[in-house]
Order: C-alpha cells, then structure tokens, then sequence
C-alpha cells in the first residue's frame, strides 16, 4: 500500500468517527491502573531529563494529551486527523492541538524533552515504521524520552467498523515488543524498556521506553 493511500484511510476514518471516539474513550483512564502508572513513568522520566514541551503524536480528541498536562508536562497533541483536532479543541480549550502527520513532523529538531505515541502506530505499515521513528528522533531533544504504547501480539487485520458502528478502513498491525525495541534501536534510540500488559485474556498492550 503506498504511503498516501494508508494516510488518506487512517484520515478520513478517524474524521468518521471522531465524535463517537472521544465518547466511548473520553474516562476510559480511570479504569485503567496500569496506564496510568505508566503515563506516570514517562512523565517522571521527562522531568528528570529536563523537562519542556512534549509532543503526544496521534493523539486523537487529546485524552492522552491533557491527562498529561494534568500530571504536570508541557503537552501538547498532533493528529493526522482534523475532525479528531477539533473534538480535542473543544473538549480541552487553553491547550494547544495540531493538525500533521507523523511521517513528516512540523517540528523543529531537537524540539521536544518527550514525545509520546500512544496507541497510534498501529495504523502504521511496516515499511513506513522506519520513517516515522527517523521523525521521532530528529525532533527529540538529546536525552529526550520517548514512550510507544501498541497492540501487542503478531499480525494485522482489516478494520472495517468501529466507536459506535461507523465505516473505517484501517489496518490494525500488531507487533511484539522486542520488535519495536529493535526498531527503535535501528533509529538511534537508546531503549531502557519493553513492557507487556494483559488486561483480559483477549487483549495484549506493549510499552517500549527508549531515549535519544
């Protein structure tokens, strides 16, 4: 699949059901003990590392985004999608929301402390991973953390329908870990660690931690 047509699917899709996303997910955080833990280590890693801005790249109606700003980061979010930029807009106005794509950042080099993907690589093919993490690395600051949160598991599946019944047409890829640690490291990243979680015996996340 070339670059534009999985970019054009993933757009149009997520502007399909931006409305219903960010109403299925809008508190999925309070359940979800162990995400935040994370979401607390990542912030604690960037506060050591100097804090300043960090980028939540994917980050959809910007959930993920204020829950940082909550905890004390500079956060601002960037998505592919703009129906998903305007819900971010005006479910959390005073923060800061960018329309762009991972595979060609608007940031300047060496720009953020952090840059969080949370759960939006998985529309990534496996091909363009390598661009997208070049991107991530030139605008990370030297020492900035990087944190990479994805379906965990082996293969990719076709997602026709989701949040609320509506069309999409996305490729959902699921990747080990160690695999996206050994991408990371192909980058350039330093990777501190590779993290699986289990919440139901149907569904497997991965968390890799690395930095510049």
């Amino acid at each position: 699949m070339r670059a534009a047509d999985w970019l054009d699917d993933t757009r149009a899709s997520y502007d399909t059901v931006a409305v219903s996303y960010a109403g299925l997910l809008r508190d999925a955080l309070a359940g979800e003990p162990f995400q935040r833990g994370i979401l607390a280590l990542f912030a604690e890693l960037v506060r050591a590392r100097g804090n300043g801005p960090v980028a939540d790249i994917g980050c959809g109606p910007g959930r993920i985004t204020a829950y940082l700003r909550g905890i004390g980061l500079d956060a601002f979010g960037i998505d592919l999608s703009p129906a998903m930029i305007d819900v971010a807009r005006r479910d959390h106005p005073g923060l800061r929301f960018e329309v762009g794509s991972m595979t060609g950042l608007d940031l300047a080099d060496d720009s953020v402390t952090g840059l969080l993907a949370w759960f939006s690589l998985i529309h990534v093919p496996d091909d363009e991973v390598p661009t997208v993490l070049t991107e991530f690395f030139r605008v990370l600051r030297p020492g900035g953390s990087v944190l990479l949160g994805f379906h965990a598991g082996e293969g990719s599946e076709l997602k026709t329908t989701g949040y609320g019944g509506h069309p999409m047409k996305v490729y959902v890829h699921r990747r080990s870990p160690a695999r996206v640690a050994a991408w990371l490291h192909a980058a350039g990243f330093t990777v501190e660690a590779e993290m699986a979680h289990c919440p139901a015996p149907h569904l497997r996340g991965g968390f890799v931690f690395a930095h510049r």
